[in-house]
């Protein structure tokens, strides 16, 4: 009986919590209905300022009083003329783009870019801090083709890839007019990958019928469900070639010494190997990139934000809450039926 008991407590209790999530998820969706999504900003952050603190706070530690002395006093002479220099100073600014297989971050990049064009002048410079393994052949050919816009300009673009730049993420990268990458980052795969399961044998082993009605010789090559005929695979491994010799065109035309039959074999390599190919230019991660134009040029962090809104916020909060909840229920029943 006692435990019966505890089983029925139990229960209630996984119960009335169910129908206390359900009524808090009812109550965030339809908030999230009646709000509109979070609109995006810009964010422009000042790396040079920030590297100066960096500096500052070093040298306060490291130095003893004399020769902050001097410093601060020779720092106040160089503060007169500054501003005069900081105006006439070209500039850099830096976009980090981090790439998803459905390349979704491009409307960010997009956002980046076209705020960049509205200040930039000829004397600027980009640098992208590229990390892709690629994917989507349209997706990332618009990313390709939104760095493409800062070159067009007549403004310098250079590209940093600290640790992998692959299929459409370096077809992003070959852009650039200067190339780096970190000594083993990965580099290349310039190829195309399609995949998909098959379940015909699976439906008609239980007497399912799939029916695909199409128009057009070859609106559908390849199915999921259907059988599929020779003659789809042969049209589909056709349109992959018709694909990577597009890739490769693109490549050839961006990087004109490069011996494109040979790095175009869907392979990828280590940065230093990749320089010796020809795929990069320089072996440099995007810290010492940065670090080097430092005080030269005033370098600026550009970033489009979208802010979350509330029903956004409420909806990570309460996800967080149920998981601990669920979890100490879980601990709880445990410990009743030992």
């Amino acid at each position: 009986m006692e435990f019966l008991y505890e089983y029925g407590l139990f229960l209630a209790k996984a119960v009335t919590l169910v129908v206390a999530i359900v009524m808090v998820v009812a109550a965030i969706v339809g908030a999230a209905n009646k709000q509109k999504p979070g609109k995006g900003q810009l964010e422009i952050v000042s790396l040079s300022e920030q590297l100066k603190d960096i500096t500052h706070y070093a040298r306060s530690v490291l130095l003893d009083k004399t020769s902050m002395k001097k410093l601060a006093k020779q720092q106040k002479k160089e503060a007169k003329n500054q501003d005069k220099q900081d105006q006439n100073q070209p500039r850099l600014f830096v976009i980090d783009f981090k790439g998803s297989m459905d390349a979704h971050e491009v409307e960010r990049l997009r956002e980046e870019i076209t705020a960049v064009l509205c200040v930039a002048e000829n004397k600027d410079e980009v640098l992208v801090r590229l990390e892709s393994g690629g994917g989507v052949v349209h997706g990332y050919g618009l990313a390709a083709s939104q760095l493409q816009r800062i070159k067009e300009k007549g403004i310098k673009l250079t590209v940093s890839v600290d640790k992998v730049a692959a299929s459409g993420g370096y077809m992003m990268a070959c852009v650039a007019d200067h190339l780096m990458a970190s000594r083993f980052a990965y580099i290349g795969s310039i190829g195309v990958l399609a995949q998909m399961p098959n379940f015909h044998k699976v439906l008609k082993k239980n007497d399912v019928e799939f029916e695909q009605h199409t128009a057009g010789a070859y609106k559908r090559t390849l199915t999921v469900f259907g059988e599929n005929t020779d003659e789809g695979r042969e049209k589909f491994q056709e349109e992959l070639e018709e694909i990577h010799v597009l890739f490769k065109d693109w490549v050839r035309e961006q990087r004109t010494n490069l011996d494109i039959e040979k790095v175009a074999t869907g392979e990828f390599w280590p940065g230093i190997k990749a320089k010796d190919l020809g795929l990069v230019d320089e072996i440099m991660t995007s810290d010492d990139y940065i670090l080097s134009a430092h005080p030269q040029k005033q370098i600026y962090s550009v970033k489009y934000a979208h802010k979350k809104n509330m029903a956004e916020k409420l909806g990570m909060s309460f996800a967080s809450v149920a998981q601990r909840s669920l979890m100490r229920l879980w601990s709880e029943s445990r410990s009743w039926f030992h």
